[in-house]
């Protein structure tokens, strides 16, 4: 059995932290009239968006196992992160709508330096909440954190280069610019919701574990192999931070229930110690049997 950990606090972290960057944002707009500006305080209105939904889906995930879901909700991770993807998206439509506008109709800049002023003290805190965020995403295996830390990373890199666009446009007079780098900010973010979305939907489709963790498992089964016990029709998959295995284990057919049981639960004890967050299924076959070559029936 695995523990389910309630990660919805650092969530709440991200939550309250995309609020106070955003007030600071639109505040550092107001004051410029920076459109650059503006893309970056409607990219942060997602980051609010996407928080709170990741708050909503961590709950949900930390949630045992019930009559109606077998296999707990980790899943929840998944939708979580597509719906941070595609609102990245919809941001990025935004800004390219809104420098298009200015790039027809542009307007001279005010009180620049206060507004970069202002910009660079949220894109601190963004920074500083998004390599924690990435940390325990890593940390605790939780897709959901991880894509929360990555965008508030990426809105750091967004905000970085609005800032640099500004203050070139400030020094040359080339308002143009201000749009240019407005829309330049859009096709990154385009870029990192496309990735998003694309690695989420690899985890609704069930994807096998990646090549690490199966190097893990193959360890621990070699290791067995020597002793004369074979396994194969190995199936892996991941849902969140879950991770779920199944396999055939052959045994000498003179073997008693009770020791291949006890030879299942070592087994299976050791590579729960070698991976957290594993579940095994474990099938014992007569080594003998032709049948026991079978895989699994998938109808």
């Amino acid at each position: 059995m695995t523990t389910r950990q309630d990660l919805s606090r650092y969530a709440a972290l991200s939550v309250a932290a995309s609020i106070v960057v955003i007030a600071l944002k639109i505040v550092a707009w107001q004051v410029s009239g920076s459109v650059g500006l503006l893309s970056d305080a409607a990219e942060s209105v997602v980051n609010v968006v996407a928080a709170i939904g990741a708050f909503v889906a961590l709950r949900v995930a930390a949630r045992p196992p019930d009559a109606g879901h077998n296999f707990g909700h980790t899943k929840v991770e998944y939708f979580s992160a597509v719906f941070e993807g595609v609102m990245i998206v919809v941001a990025a439509v935004v800004i390219i709508v809104a420098a298009a506008e200015r790039l027809l109709h542009p307007r001279e800049l005010d009180s620049v330096g206060l507004g970069l002023l202002i910009s660079v003290v949220a894109t601190m805190v963004n920074g500083a909440v998004g390599v924690v965020l990435l940390r325990l995403g890593r940390r605790y295996r939780s897709l959901t954190l991880e894509a929360d830390g990555k965008h508030l990373l990426t809105d750091v890199w967004t905000t970085a280069g609005v800032v640099v666009g500004v203050a070139l446009v400030a020094v040359t007079g080339w308002l143009a610019l201000d749009s240019l780098v407005a829309i330049a900010v859009a096709i990154n973010i385009l870029v990192v919701g496309g990735r998003l979305v694309l690695r989420s939907g690899a985890g609704l489709m069930d994807s096998a574990m990646p090549a690490g963790d199966r190097a893990a498992i193959d360890a621990v089964l070699d290791r067995h192999r020597a002793g004369g016990i074979e396994f194969h029709d190995i199936r892996t998959r991941e849902s969140g931070h879950e991770r779920f295995l199944q396999m055939h284990m052959l045994v000498p057919g003179d073997w008693s229930v009770d020791h291949a049981h006890d030879v299942v639960e070592e087994v299976e004890d050791e590579l729960r110690a070698m991976l957290d967050h594993l579940s095994v299924v474990t099938h014992v076959e007569p080594i003998g049997d032709p049948r026991a070559y079978e895989p699994w029936r998938l109808d």
